[in-house]
């Protein structure tokens, strides 16, 4: 992967509060996976939320499971922190941990 490819996931992690990578966007997701990561954030009142789709570009949907050593998409960074994916997503905010983070 290139670094041209880390540096911009990097900049796009550190530079908004809240980022998901995900199949499709919050309005149209892409799979139910992505879905129920838009619908956990949106419950939570996530106002800035930075989204990536990653089916537009092949470069970053490879780049980002190298990133964060995570083979699966969605992914959510939170403050440049890699937080999960959709089932860890599911599970803290279902114990309020979401929630102290944002």
């Amino acid at each position: 992967m290139s670094k041209d490819t880390q540096q911009r996931i990097r900049e796009q992690v550190t530079t908004h509060p809240v980022v998901l990578y995900m199949k499709g966007n919050p309005q149209f997701p892409q799979c139910g996976f992505s879905a129920n990561a838009v619908r956990i954030l949106n419950t939570l009142g996530v106002k800035e939320l930075f989204t990536v789709d990653v089916l537009q570009d092949a470069d970053i949907r490879q780049g980002i499971k190298e990133y964060a050593n995570w083979p699966t998409i969605p992914q959510l960074y939170i403050k440049g922190e890699f937080v999960g994916g959709s089932d860890i997503m599911t599970e803290m905010y279902q114990n309020g941990e979401l929630k102290q983070l944002l």
